[in-house]
């Protein structure tokens, strides 16, 4: 019977262990959980250095290049769940723009969409790559049009997901906020953080307390930063809506018809300007689909690739 007390006794060493990390290094929990994702998604991260900027990225797959970009004050790792459908078919680069992430935050350094599109040109160019599907969420959604604009014979195609770029029809519950001083992306508090959850998701998935606190200090500790980068596209606004028609790469337009922060009204304008289009409205969904319903919008993302591929 010694060794089964002496099993009973490891196990209950382990338990007030792992009690220990989870209540008191909740972000070795969720370095954890990143990690497991990524190899779930066959995903490596690794770094690169873009003149005066470490972009730290994550790769995987085999295929053609898929890069994905992410939206303001989010990372990498907002993709990852979305690319493990991907990259059995296909070469994934999701990097963390710069600014945001793990990448480098540079004073000095210009945020503005069409610096940080220049920039990823430079990125995708430092990993010889010449023609690219590209994808982005939000801000993402804005840089990867600029992108394109800029770009276009590198694009192959090209997917918005509740982007940014275009005035929406209806005003959303953000822009209303904005005009009263107030930004729900911006956090100074813990409260702040789920306030910005419920703007982010119709169905926020569940975050344990400790997880929770320690991702809303990461955001606090990032709101100085993340202010400088907001104040910037505020004073030099890039618009997509006046150059929507020389987007000649097939589009995909994907939206959460529940976005409390680009409302989904967005989706005509892009529409109406964009000749080749697919639109797609994923029901009771919010701000970024690919966190909130990987699957479905991965489903819908590779079946617009399947198309355009002749599959």
């Amino acid at each position: 019977m010694k060794w089964f007390k002496r099993i009973l006794v490891s196990l209950a060493v382990l338990f007030a262990l792992l009690t220990v990390i989870y209540n008191f290094f909740p972000g070795t929990i969720v370095d954890l959980s990143q990690r497991i994702d990524r190899s779930r998604a066959n995903l490596t991260e690794k770094s690169l250095r873009i003149e005066d900027h470490t972009i730290v990225y994550l790769e995987g797959g085999k295929g053609d290049t898929i890069v994905l970009l992410h939206g303001f004050g989010a990372e990498k790792d907002n993709w990852t769940k979305f690319a493990a459908f991907l990259t059995p078919r296909y070469h994934v680069v999701i990097p963390d723009l710069p600014g945001f992430g793990e990448s480098t935050k540079n004073n000095n350094s210009k945020y503005d969409i069409a610096s940080q599109a220049s920039r990823v040109k430079k990125f995708i160019d430092a990993l010889g790559i010449r023609k690219i599907h590209i994808a982005g969420n939000s801000m993402g959604g804005a840089i990867a049009g600029s992108f394109s604009l800029q770009y276009g014979d590198m694009v192959a195609t090209l997917g918005l997901f509740n982007s940014g770029g275009v005035k929406s029809p209806n005003k959303s519950e953000y822009i209303k906020m904005m005009e009263q001083g107030k930004n729900p992306l911006l956090i100074e508090k813990a409260a702040d953080f789920d306030r910005m959850l419920g703007m982010l998701f119709v169905k926020a998935p569940r975050i344990p307390s400790p997880i929770k606190r320690h991702m809303a200090s990461r955001s606090i500790k990032n709101r100085p930063f993340n202010e400088k980068i907001m104040n910037e596209y505020r004073n030099n606004p890039f618009t997509l809506e006046p150059r929507l028609g020389e987007l000649s790469m097939p589009v995909l337009i994907l939206w959460g018809d529940r976005d409390r922060l680009l409302d989904v009204s967005s989706v005509s304008v892009f529409a109406a300007g964009i000749r080749n289009n697919t639109t797609a409205i994923m029901k009771e969904c919010g701000h970024i689909p690919m966190v909130e319903r990987p699957a479905e919008a991965a489903e819908i993302y590779m079946k617009f690739l399947n198309k355009q591929q002749g599959h």
